[in-house]
């Protein structure tokens, strides 16, 4: 069963791209994030792991960090070390981009057993209350301080029930999206209580962390053999699928593409005002916005001032403000 789409808020969004200055991009400035050399994709990168029971996810960063020798290697999202899944790892000059997942949605697929027989129409019917907005109180041992909050579940499906008939328990798998900060543990906890029956998260695995899902992760031996084959065999096919560009950490965000005149002033501390617009997405609010080259690099994050209804109408204005620049100046100097 199936309570809502099994897609994250940004997922849902189709939106179009409104072009405000019709622009080409010179092949003499920058480049495009996929024609980037191998050395440049591991200092811009991201590295999706599966991660396995046992190490922290620090741990796994720091793997990584040696593995492909960088200086620096930044995860997304804490996993519990006994938690499995995806675990985003950003590289070297990459690992700011992690802010830009850290409100991300994220989905979980859980085995949940429940401590006692229930009807399964009850269990079904519960479990729908759980959609939508709830509150959670963080369990003890938790990162932040212990006060009631509210998060979002945006699906909730299961997919499949067992009754073990010997020990007289019911185990149930399910997928959930929700909001960043949302405890698993703690939701199983809370379903037991509102079934009157008791419950607890037995098998956790993160299948998505913002745009990253299941089907990108790669594992550390992985990782270890492409960057060997790549040392010493000169083959680029593998490192090159392990790591993607840090590009792909905002494609939830909404973008706005600068001109070629604007993106050096940028790097240099400037704010973005509608003249140094190209194209932009359909719609966005006050949000956190990416900006982009016309060749898709990203130039940095920042807040937008007003909304995409007001950049398309008006020719002057602040558009985005507190911009955090991640491309180094000089790329764009004409």
């Amino acid at each position: 069963m199936n309570y809502m789409s099994d897609r994250l808020p940004f997922e849902k969004r189709e939106e179009g791209v409104f072009v405000k200055k019709e622009s080409g991009t010179s092949r003499a400035l920058g480049s495009r994030p996929e024609d980037r050399s191998v050395e440049e994709l591991i200092r811009h990168g991201i590295v999706v792991i599966n991660k396995s029971p046992g190490p922290t996810s620090h741990q796994i960063a720091d793997y990584v960090k040696k593995i492909l020798k960088v200086d620096k290697a930044g995860h997304s999202g804490t996993l519990d070390p006994g938690v499995t899944g995806v675990l985003p790892v950003a590289l070297d000059k990459g690992t700011r981009v992690v802010q830009a997942l850290l409100n991300a949605g994220k989905e979980y697929v859980c085995l949940m057993k429940i401590h006692k027989p229930v009807e399964i129409s009850f269990l079904k019917e519960t479990l729908k209350k759980f959609v939508g907005r709830i509150e959670q109180l963080p369990p003890l041992k938790s990162a932040i301080k212990r006060q009631w909050r509210k998060r979002s579940i945006y699906y909730f499906r299961i997919l499949e029930i067992l009754h073990h008939q010997e020990i007289d328990r019911i185990e149930v798998l399910f997928k959930v999206g929700c909001e960043a900060g949302t405890y698993i543990r703690k939701l199983c906890h809370d379903i037991g209580q509102a079934l009157g029956t008791g419950a607890h998260m037995d098998q956790l695995v993160r299948t998505k962390a913002g745009p990253f899902q299941d089907k990108d992760w790669v594992s550390l031996q992985d990782l270890q053999d492409a960057y060997t084959f790549w040392k010493e065999d000169k083959n680029e096919e593998q490192i090159r699928k392990c790591i993607k560009p840090y590009e792909v950490a905002v494609e939830h965000l909404p973008k706005i593409w600068v001109l070629d005149s604007a993106v050096d002033s940028l790097c240099h501390g400037a704010s973005l005002s509608i003249p140094g617009i190209s194209k932009l997405n359909e719609f966005f609010e006050k949000d956190m916005i990416a900006l982009m080259t016309l060749k898709g690099e990203l130039i940095g994050l920042g807040t937008a001032k007003m909304n995409s209804a007001r950049v398309l109408n008006d020719s002057n204005g602040l558009v985005v403000t507190n911009t955090k620049i991640f491309m180094p100046a000089g790329m764009y100097k004409q």
